[in-house]
């Protein structure tokens, strides 16, 4: 016989662990949608103390080469040497490179020690997140102090091919129509892409890519003069042929750096060029050698290169016979200057042969770029190329005497390319 009264007695217990069970549920449910409610609490201020007293709460932003770079909501980003520091507390994660260790990059990655700070006239502590202190630093050596995903994205990785790029693209025209049809085109393109990105590490690697072109063309359209029957003697019709006069001049260079040091590193390059007003068909370079940063500061650089290379030179139709092979080299100055209002780039490149003495050229650019709008500059650029021994040609109506010279003078807009690496 059946027990109704166990099985009551049953169901009435299982019914009060579901709503036990059901209670527990939304009790935990509103805990956890009251914590993620909840606004996590701010991080505690760090703090300087000046060597005078003087404290200062805020956020401590970098050091780098024994300037440390503090934000102060009432006064901004000061940046203030560890000479005149008396104390520095951060909890927040800071890495610290001491100067004594070598970064070598992906060669071998370097361990850089980070977390809590502590500062004062002597060393740096570092309080890692778990575990004991570690040996202090001296302030002497503490070369960089930074969050930790910067500082190890530049010392222990590369950019990819396509990454870490900083250039400028120029262009410029020109168009006229009147009696006669006039037009010019003019660009160019220049990249760099130093490793690491930042100024403040010492350069591993430099990759550098230019191109500058322009061409023209000035039509003087046919036409035909009517016969004059009162001349003496009378002159019959005359067709007169329509004139073309073209120019064009185009450039491309590439270049590899492998450093040595931090201003000393071997290069290698190639460079092609085309000079219609020359003659010139192509003259192609592919050279290495050693260059010296001579002058490196934060507005201005001076790098002086020599190369030894081999050199071809192609002429146009009716100038084959001047074609040459050439073994020689190219001595070079670029010099960079980046003030406020204005940037300024000039290029010297002397290129002697040494199985023809004659067969020598030497070339020179300037490009002055005044900041208008954001990434927009307005520009103007020379560009003086000499070639020694242009070949003889055959003086005709449509063939002139070929200069050794060509000057080239340009204006447009310029756009500022920026990594982002």
């Amino acid at each position: 016989m059946t027990n109704f009264s166990f099985l009551s007695g049953t169901k009435k217990i299982l019914g009060r662990m579901a709503a036990l069970a059901m209670t527990a549920a939304v009790l935990s449910a509103a805990v956890i949608c009251a914590a993620q409610s909840k606004p996590a609490a701010n991080p505690a201020p760090d703090v300087l103390v000046l060597s005078n007293g003087d404290t200062l709460h805020g956020k401590l932003v970098n050091e780098i080469g024994g300037k440390v770079t503090f934000h102060s909501d009432p006064l901004g980003d000061i940046s203030i040497p560890w000479n005149k520091i008396k104390e520095l507390h951060s909890a927040e994660r800071f890495a610290v490179l001491d100067s004594r260790v070598k970064p070598h990059g992906k060669h071998g990655e370097v361990v850089i020690p980070s977390g809590a700070i502590d500062v004062n006239t002597e060393a740096v502590t570092i309080q890692p997140e778990s575990g004991p202190p570690l040996p202090p630093i001296p302030l002497k050596n503490a070369e960089f102090i930074m969050d930790a995903a910067t500082l190890d994205k530049q010392i222990n990785h590369e950019p990819g091919f396509f990454t870490g790029w900083n250039g400028a693209a120029t262009a410029g025209a020109t168009l006229v129509s009147a009696s006669t049809n006039q037009y010019t085109v003019s660009g160019g393109v220049s990249l760099v892409r130093a490793v690491p990105t930042v100024p403040w590490l010492s350069p591993r690697n430099r990759t550098s890519m230019d191109f500058s072109g322009s061409y023209g063309k000035i039509t003087q359209p046919g036409y035909t003069v009517p016969a004059d029957p009162t001349a003496t003697p009378p002159t019959p019709a005359q067709t007169i042929a329509p004139v073309i006069t073209k120019s064009a001049i185009s450039h491309f260079d590439a270049e590899r750096d492998e450093y040595f040091s931090p201003r000393l590193f071997a290069l290698g390059q190639v460079a092609f060029d085309h000079n219609f007003g020359q003659d010139l068909s192509l003259q192609q370079i592919y050279g290495g050698g050693i260059g010296w940063t001579a002058l490196k500061k934060p507005k201005q650089e001076l790098d002086l290169k020599g190369t030894i290379q081999y050199e071809k030179q192609q002429f146009m139709a009716g100038a084959g016979s001047a074609n040459q092979n050439l073994v020689g080299s190219t001595f070079a100055a670029n010099y960079a200057l980046h003030l406020k209002l204005i940037n300024y780039i000039q290029a010297l490149n002397y290129i002697p042969a040494y199985n023809d003495f004659a067969a020598y050229s030497a070339t020179e650019s300037n490009t002055f770029a005044f900041p208008a709008y954001k990434n927009l500059s307005f520009s103007v650029g020379t560009l003086d190329s000499y070639l020694n021994d242009p070949p003889v040609v055959v003086l005709s109506a449509t063939q002139p005497p070929i200069k050794r010279n060509s000057f080239q003078f340009t204006m447009g807009l310029t756009y500022a390319i920026k990594s982002k690496y």
